[in-house]
């Protein structure tokens, strides 16, 4: 019995130190997988903050690609011949061309024929617009880039006279809404008389008649319609270039008339796309 006893002290002592060795061993263990996660953690927050960093600078390439582009298409390209023309406006240019008559079109020799065409387009659409060619008021000659238009003396003056009339303004509100559409234009307004002399205590000769009369449509169209007078020339034809004889009255009221000659300013056009692309550069920088 006594020897039993002591066996079971023995088995029991021994099972107490196994359990105890395992628990060490397991706590140990428990520690050093706590410690892993806390690493794993660490480097998870660590790889995280760094693929954050990653992609706000991926987003600052991108809009700095974007902001490159942009500026590049603003930028003005020189072309062969000198000419200035913004990646824009080529576009812009393009876009009117595709409504150009081929034949016109494959006439255009360099950038600044293309340019020519695009102006005379929409130059010539602003016409069409206005119902001008649809009008007894107004003779209208589209010679390539070369508008003019020819206007009745009745229409804006009383016989002799170079004050206009009340019902010129329906006709110089057309006109001045054609010259108003497009900046690039330079505008000359010739004035025309017949033969019939004239002179009154105002006007010495047809010379005088004919600069008072386009003097008195520049000025018109400048207060009333806001044409800029930059755009306009004014001149005067006395009775030296009739487009009929003078032989009887009909003939006579056909050389009495105004004439608008509109030219597409190729230069200003392009001085234009120059302020315009400064105004973009400065937005870009700011």
């Amino acid at each position: 019995m006594k020897n039993f006893s002591v066996l079971l002290l023995a088995t029991i002592f021994t099972v107490s130190c196994v359990s105890k060795k395992k628990y060490v061993a397991l706590q140990q263990e428990n520690g050093e997988i706590k410690s892993e996660l806390l690493k794993t953690k660490v480097a998870k927050e660590d790889l995280e903050a760094k693929f954050a960093k990653i992609e706000a600078r991926v987003a600052n390439y991108n809009n700095k690609i974007m902001s490159l582009k942009e500026e590049s298409d603003a930028k003005l390209e020189v072309s062969q011949n000198g000419t200035l023309i913004s990646n824009d406006a080529k576009t812009q240019m393009r876009a009117t061309l595709k409504h150009v008559d081929a034949s016109k079109l494959s006439k255009a020799k360099t950038l600044k024929d293309s340019m020519n065409l695009a102006v005379a387009y929409n130059l010539e659409k602003a016409i069409n617009d206005n119902n001008i060619n649809e009008d007894e008021d107004f003779a209208v000659d589209i010679n390539e880039t070369v508008v003019m238009i020819s206007i009745a003396d009745n229409m804006l003056f009383n016989t002799g006279s170079y004050r206009l009339s009340n019902k010129a303004d329906n006709v110089l509100k057309k006109l001045a809404d054609v010259i108003n559409s497009e900046p690039s234009l330079d505008v000359m307004i010739e004035g025309h008389t017949d033969a019939r002399t004239i002179n009154t205590a105002k006007v010495s000769d047809n010379w005088d008649l004919s600069v008072l009369r386009a003097t008195s449509v520049v000025r018109k169209l400048q207060d009333q319609y806001n044409v800029s007078p930059d755009k306009m020339i004014a001149s005067g034809r006395s009775s030296y270039q009739p487009i009929a004889s003078n032989d009887n009255a009909e003939d006579r009221a056909k050389n009495r008339r105004t004439r608008i000659i509109i030219l597409p300013n190729i230069d200003k056009f392009f001085a234009l796309m120059a302020d315009n692309d400064s105004t973009l550069a400065e937005n870009i920088l700011d």
